[in-house]
């Protein structure tokens, strides 16, 4: 088997705060909330803050379970790699390709929106032009792209001001939503309830939406073959990451339902943060958070790229995917061949995109569609990480609630609202959702034919690595060996 060693991707570039600020992008909390309240209002009406909540409860579970699997396989694959280990390796490479699916899709279902956000600030009739908003989406891809193509140490330096200023903006405007005299609705706490909800397929319905706002906190797992002591940062890191965005979600729900009518919310659409911005702050409010979504956008688009090329550099180095995927240039340091191979098929859909309606349109069937590829993932890797530490769950009570009970119970929440959801979505959500997997079929029963060494693979187990007595096995991003020397993914 050969090494990676002089090939691999840059270590240790990243420390704990940098992971914490990529988490929190990728979750991207101005974005998330603009592209989605509108969906979920029309979904679950008041119950949104119900609907995040009892969404966040489960996927802290799968939070947990991405960080302690990732303290026995650093893996630029993460569940790609966890699940193939534990489970079975079709169920591994199905869940590497739902990330590239769903990563890809939101391609042009944020790239869209940052075009629109863009032109909105010089002319808001300008925004209602699809192909034009298109045009300028794509431009901002591409400046990311290139971003990411420069190296971890220029994409965390983007992140940084990217974020920063979002951050600013979101916080300057929960505190005058708090001081903010008008009200559409009195705040109520049955809006944590489930009353709300119009049963079980209405709750499944918005828990898959709020699965949607969270996704994207993994990144730090993708990131974990270029971080300093990743087995401890990169589940740290998406532990404070969620745990941010959360509040922040809570915050700015209450602040809509609060502030502007169902009318006003499902009239503005993708735009609701401008419209409760001009009404907290007449005049300048409005522009400051689109300003906010459009940072917020950027910036998640950034991480996007950062899971689907690295997914995807896995995926080639283990030849399960063409293996010219998995190159990496000499002085970033990047894959730069996946790069341009997403770069290339998200401009296609871009193209695409135009013949499919409006922003909203386009948008709307996309967060859907990504929510069961979400959900399907995450729900495997919750599993992967009960299997992998089976052996160590009985050690002690926080072992068995923590690495047990919470992390399965997170994982069958995420497989419940994939299958639960499927009869409430659209012929149009169902099918991307479901169709983008199985696309996922076709690489995997060609490679698996010509006999990739990840079809064969060295199994996951927490306890047989702390009996090696270095706590780990896996794929060194320093291009040693651990003590589990068939690693399928060390090439």
């Amino acid at each position: 088997m050969r090494s990676s060693s002089g090939r691999g991707l840059r270590p240790g570039v990243l420390g704990t705060f940098d992971t914490t600020v990529m988490a929190v992008a990728g979750s991207a909390p101005a974005y998330s909330i603009a592209a989605t309240t509108a969906v979920l209002v029309a979904t679950v009406g008041f119950a949104g803050p119900a609907a995040l909540l009892y969404c966040a409860i489960p996927m802290l579970g799968i939070v947990l379970a991405f960080g302690r699997l990732g303290r026995i396989d650093v893996n630029a694959g993460a569940a790609y790699s966890w699940v193939g280990r534990t489970l079975h390796p079709f169920l591994g490479f199905l869940s590497g390709w739902a990330l590239v699916v769903s990563a890809t899709i939101f391609m042009v279902a944020g790239s869209l929106p940052a075009g629109a956000m863009t032109l909105a600030l010089f002319d808001p009739a300008l925004a209602e032009n699809t192909a034009l908003s298109t045009a300028v989406g794509a431009a901002w891809f591409l400046a990311m792209l290139l971003v990411v193509l420069g190296g971890v140490r220029l994409t965390v330096r983007a992140q940084l001001l990217l974020s920063g200023v979002e951050m600013v903006i979101l916080l300057l405007f929960v505190g005058a939503a708090l001081l903010h005299d008008g009200a559409a609705a009195a705040f109520d706490w049955s809006w944590f309830g489930f009353s709300q909800f119009e049963g079980t397929a209405g709750f499944a319905s918005g828990a898959l939406i709020a699965a949607f706002y969270f996704w994207g906190w993994d990144v730090t797992s993708n990131l974990s073959e270029e971080t300093r002591d990743s087995r401890r940062t990169a589940g740290l890191s998406a532990l404070i990451g969620v745990g941010v965005v959360f509040l922040l979600f809570e915050a700015f729900t209450i602040a809509v339902n609060v502030v502007l009518t169902s009318g006003e919310i499902q009239a503005a659409g993708s735009n609701v943060l401008a419209v409760l911005g001009a009404a907290i702050w007449p005049g300048v409010g409005g522009k400051l958070l689109v300003v906010a979504v459009l940072l917020s956008t950027v910036a998640t688009l950034e991480t996007t790229l950062i899971q689907v090329t690295r997914s995807l550099f896995a995926m080639g180095r283990d030849r399960t995917m063409p293996a010219v995927l998995g190159r990496v240039h000499r002085r970033w340091k990047t894959p730069w061949v996946a790069v341009t191979a997403v770069g290339v098929v998200a401009l296609g859909m871009f193209v695409a995109s135009t013949a499919l309606g409006s922003v909203g349109d386009v948008v709307a069937a996309a967060v859907a569609a990504i929510g069961l590829q979400i959900a399907f993932y995450y729900g495997l890797a919750g599993i992967a990480a009960v299997v992998a530490y089976r052996r160590t769950l009985l050690t002690s009570v926080r072992d068995f609630v923590l690495g047990g009970v919470w992390p399965l119970f997170g994982a069958l929440f995420m497989l419940w609202i994939f299958f639960e959801s499927l009869g409430e979505l659209s012929g149009a959500a169902v099918a991307i959702g479901l169709g983008g997997l199985a696309t996922g079929l076709v690489p995997m029963v060609v490679h698996w034919r010509r006999g990739s060494a990840y079809y064969r693979p060295a199994r996951l187990d927490a306890a047989s690595a702390a009996a090696s007595g270095d706590g780990h096995s896996g794929h060194d991003p320093h291009g040693g060996d651990y003590a589990d020397k068939a690693l399928a993914t060390d090439y």
